[in-house]
């Protein structure tokens, strides 16, 4: 039987105010987990993952920050709505984006802009109470109003002064993050954790590439689903793919280059789906006829991929004629 990927009530215990638009939400959830994965949550109609802010090894109970995006429907809500008591629908925590199980000694350095620090400040609680790796940190923010557990980390530095350095990059003060800062940080044995922005995240991962690091040492927290309707709209029909989605069953074309859950949208469904990064498994869906092959793959095990499920929104048909079939 394929790992538990569906909803479950989740109990809101306190809410708490990080900055002006950030909040953490401890919840009354009995799940295991690991420092740096996440939780999936059915609200306003919609899917949306937030990184747990905290650790499984230094935390008695299971929280998520969530940052308010400007027009954000999920996270406007929660913040608008959300009251102690008050209780949602999510999945098991999942995620790739967690400390490696060989990693011994070696050092390790992450660099978190923004809300990006959610995930990674799990990772470096972890981090710093169950291993004696040393642990470098570079935050940034846009001004220090803005900066998301400013006070906890400096705390934490001042308990761990030998092994935890952490740098606060502020724009209003600093300007943009530059190479500099983050080469500041390199390693030569270290492993790499990075989130945040996309321009953020990309400035540090070509930093570190030109400075030889290793792309394996890089570990890429991203939550930045594709619009519908970026799917493929050209070239030949090579087959087809049917889609079976709450006793419904339609089927359409094939299209070059096109992802199962695209097809499944152009089919007129509506889907499940949230980070589209390949590493929540909210999308996964059971191939009975035909193949296909992911570009990536961070949610599944193995038993999972052998009873035929795939994640749809990295998953390209390979034959001809592919049948899909999303199981409640």
């Amino acid at each position: 039987m394929p790992r538990d990927h569906g909803f479950h009530p989740v109990r809101i215990t306190r809410i708490v105010d990080e900055t002006p638009d950030t909040r953490t939400f401890a919840l009354d959830a009995r799940f295991p987990y690991r420092a740096g994965q996440f939780l999936t949550f059915k609200a306003c109609d919609t899917l949306r993952s937030y990184s747990m802010s905290s650790s499984p090894d230094t935390d008695g109970e299971v929280c998520v920050t969530v940052k308010r995006v400007p027009g954000g429907l999920v996270s406007g809500w929660m913040h608008e709505r959300l009251r102690p008591g008050d209780t949602l629908e999510a999945t098991r925590p999942t995620g790739s984006f967690c400390l490696r199980e060989d990693a011994g000694g070696r050092p390790l350095v992450a660099y978190a802009g923004g809300s990006g620090i959610t995930p990674v400040f799990s990772l470096v609680k972890s981090a710093l109470a169950t291993t004696t790796r040393p642990v470098r940190l570079l935050t940034a923010h846009r001004d220090a109003g803005s900066a998301i557990f400013r006070e906890a980390l400096d705390t934490l530095a001042a308990r761990h002064p030998a092994r935890f350095d952490v740098r606060s990059h502020l724009d209003d003060r600093d300007g943009l993050v530059t190479a500099d800062e983050i080469r500041a940080l390199v390693d030569a044995e270290a492993d790499y954790y990075v989130c945040g922005p996309e321009r953020f995240m990309a400035l540090v991962e070509d930093t570190l590439t030109a400075h030889s690091v290793a792309r394996e040492r890089i570990l890429i927290e991203r939550f930045t689903p594709a619009p519908a309707e970026e799917a493929p709209t050209a070239g030949p029909v090579t087959g087809t793919i049917t889609v079976d989605l709450r006793g419904q069953r339609r089927t359409v074309p094939q299209r070059p280059g096109e992802t199962l859950l695209q097809s499944a949208r152009r089919a007129g469904f509506t889907p499940p789906f949230s980070c589209e990064s390949g590493d929540c498994a909210t999308c996964m869906a059971r191939l009975t006829d035909g193949e296909a092959k992911m570009r990536v793959n961070n949610a599944l095990e193995p038993d999972e991929m052998a009873d035929g499920y795939v994640l749809t929104c990295q998953a390209e048909p390979t034959t001809p004629d592919v049948t899909v079939v999303y199981e409640d």
